[in-house]
Order: C-alpha cells, then structure tokens, then sequence
C-alpha cells in the first residue's frame, strides 16, 4: 500500500475484512441523522437555498453499538479514534465508547463563516463536535500548549477545494482534518475513514505523508472521491520531483 486504498461498500462489512491491530487513526465523519429535522427549504440572500435534509444517506440510522467491537479490534494499542457527530448523536456515542477506552473527550471546531440566520431567533450553527478516544499510552503530537486546545478555528469547506457535481453537503475542509491527522499520528501511519464521502481524509493523509483507507457506500461520492485522490497524488508526486 503504497499511498492507500479505497473501496466501494458498506462500512460495517468491510471493517470486518481488515486485520486485528492494523489502523494507526480512525478519523470518519458518519451521517448526522439531522434530516428527521428538517421543515424544508431555507431561502437565503445571495446564497444557495439551504435543507437540513441533506440526502438518503443521512436517513440510514446510524447506531454506535454496531462499530464498538470493529472499532476496537482494528485499532492498534498506541492508535487514536476522532469521530465528528452532531448534538443529537453524541450521547449514543458516549453510552456505546465511553467505557471501552480510557479517554472519551470532545474537541470543537468552530466555523468562521457558518450559514447565516434570517430570523434571530436562536444561535448560529458554528460549531461541530468530534469525539476523541484513546488508551494511555497513545500517539501525540502536540508542539505547544496552544496546539493543546480542544479547540479549532477554520472556514468551511469553499471554493476551488469543494466539489461541485457532486456536492457532498458535510464535505470538511481539508486545513481542519490535516490538523487532527498530524496530532493523532505520526507519518506513514495508516489512516481509516469508514464514512469517506468525497475523499478529504484520504487526500489530507497523503498530504501529510499517511497512507490511508476509505470506504464509502455511496457511488457517486465514491467515484468523486477516487478522481479527487488520483489528482492529490498526481500533484504531490509533480512537486516532489517524482515524475
């Protein structure tokens, strides 16, 4: 596995596949569920109309208990998990995890330009959750007490680096996730992200001299994603004079 692998399936079988004690960091952002509240269309000025319901894929109901053993069995001793949820879910994850690893902490990043509010009638949308879990013992990276913060400021996935066709609705900015690779583990570790979508884990780990694996159900962003990969290697291998 030279830089990593990326498959076509769904996540709890494919799991099942990989080796005992093979994955350094899980970092995965599973669907939110958020769709049950959503009361339709949000018109906003000079912006695209905004839906809670993002997609078929977040109807599927997602049930930490089903990735705790997996979880645990892939992961090697000294490895780290961090899984992005949202208010409604993190309880499940914490009833599922909180007694299987020595830590189950949050870390927040906080969005610089979340989707405004008409109406001011409640708080803007700009924080998201991760959930971090780890053993004593684990990988870390910190330089500084700043870099220690559980605490991260970054806009949101815009611009040349989001894809258009298709538009995966929860696609993360890659300056967050390389930030949350670079202090879970060291380089030429192996990456897992069960819930890839459009590929920002796996191009982030390149980019920051991981291998990785990802799985996404979903052939659209699966298809997007492997193209997005092949042009992050392709122009990783350009800069560093391999070609």
């Amino acid at each position: 596995m030279r830089y990593g692998k990326i498959i076509n399936d769904d996540c709890i079988r494919h799991i099942q596949s990989l080796p005992d004690h093979s994955i350094d960091l899980i970092l995965t952002d599973p669907p939110y569920n958020i769709a049950q509240y959503s009361r339709g269309n949000i018109k906003l000025p000079n912006r695209s109309e905004v839906n809670n319901d993002l997609g078929s894929w977040d109807h599927r109901e997602i049930n930490p208990l089903e990735f705790v053993n997996e979880f645990k069995r892939v992961l090697k001793p000294k490895g780290n998990i961090f899984i992005f949820t949202s208010y409604n879910l993190i309880g499940k994850w914490h009833e599922a995890f909180d007694n299987e690893f020595d830590t189950f902490q949050y870390f927040i990043w906080h969005k610089t330009n979340p989707m405004p509010k008409i109406y001011k009638n409640g708080f803007l949308n700009s924080c998201e959750m991760v959930i971090c879990l780890w053993n004593k013992g684990h990988k870390w990276n910190f330089i500084n007490q700043r870099e220690m913060h559980n605490f991260f400021e970054c806009p949101i996935c815009m611009g040349s680096e989001r894809l258009k066709n298709p538009k995966h609705p929860a696609q993360k900015p890659l300056k967050l996730i390389k930030h949350l690779i670079s202090i879970g583990s060291y380089e030429g570790d192996v990456i897992y992200d069960p819930f890839m979508g459009v590929g920002t884990t796996c191009v982030a780990a390149n980019e920051t001299n991981r291998k990785f694996i990802g799985v996404e159900i979903d052939k659209d962003f699966f298809y997007a994603a492997e193209k997005r990969i092949k042009t992050s290697i392709k122009k990783l291998e350009y800069e560093r004079g391999k070609l």
